[in-house]
């Protein structure tokens, strides 16, 4: 009836205003995650620019001499991406580690690769490891296999990768990956890594346990502005979940009162250049 028109008008004026605020909402925060996608990206291409930065520094430190020869195989974790400097990785955190606990010297070679899948590491570094006999080794792979899983390739990987490394070597599980779409593969990927080395013998870091226990509030302070790679105080807790494995094994292995091994020497710059890795 014409008398109900005002109304009726009356109450989907408040529907109305509600539709609009909600759509004004929808809208705010898809342009606020294209804002924030974009700002990932670009700090992305920033930490990748340094890619080159990190691999070269590395190489030049494996050219020091040492009375112990740590080898790290690895990721773009492993070299320090993410955070300010190179050594405060969770590799140069443990090179400290293993200096302040032993006495002797350290020289560290850095295999790792940015970007590295485990197929990957079984064809670029596996052959460089080979070339070494390694005091202490560490390895942390796998992270980035969880973007495209294959459960059957990874234990087919780790498996070749553990198969070549010392008793001694210590490896660690891929850390906590936050989102319950990726921890599920993370979980079956920690499965596979736990399986395999218990069958070789090989010490697991428990870095998913180390990583879980910081909790999601950490994404804001332990990671680079990326969101992808630790920063400094990331790394710390990555270098927690190797350090205790680690110094038993140096107090085992390399008591106080021992006497110190001969230096490792650096390899003749044509072989050095074939052997480490470049990011």
């Amino acid at each position: 009836m014409p008398e109900d028109r005002p109304g009726l008008v009356a109450a989907l004026i408040p529907i109305a205003v509600v539709g609009a605020v909600v759509a004004g909402v929808v809208l705010g925060v898809r342009a606020a995650w294209r804002r924030f996608r974009a700002r990932l990206t670009a700090n992305s291409a920033i930490l990748n620019e340094t890619l080159p930065v990190h691999s070269k520094w590395w190489r030049d430190h494996a050219e020091h001499p040492g009375e112990l020869l740590y080898v790290a195989m690895g990721d773009s974790a492993a070299q320090g991406i993410g955070a300010s400097r190179p050594d405060r990785s969770y590799v140069g955190l443990l090179a400290r580690d293993i200096r302040a606990t032993t006495g002797p010297s350290v020289r560290v070679v850095n295999l790792s690769v940015s970007g590295a899948t485990v197929e990957l590491a079984v064809r670029d570094q596996l052959p460089k490891f080979a070339k070494f006999r390694p005091d202490i080794v560490t390895v942390a792979i796998g992270a980035n296999d969880i973007a495209k899983w294959d459960p059957e390739s990874f234990e087919r990987g780790v498996r070749e990768i553990l198969a070549a490394l010392p008793p001694h070597a210590l490896v660690a599980n891929l850390p906590f990956f936050y989102f319950p779409h990726n921890e599920r593969n993370v979980a079956v990927a920690n499965r596979i890594l736990r399986s395999v080395a218990e069958e070789f013998g090989l010490t697991v870091a428990p870095l998913h346990t180390v990583t879980r226990l910081r909790g999601v509030r950490r994404m804001l302070t332990h990671f680079a502005n990326d969101l992808f790679h630790p920063n400094d105080h990331g790394y710390k807790v990555w270098a927690e979940a190797f350090r205790p494995a680690l110094v038993a094994d140096l107090d085992a292995r390399f008591p106080a009162d021992a006497p110190a091994p001969e230096p490792t020497p650096g390899h003749a710059a044509a072989v050095r250049s074939d052997v480490l890795g470049r990011g």
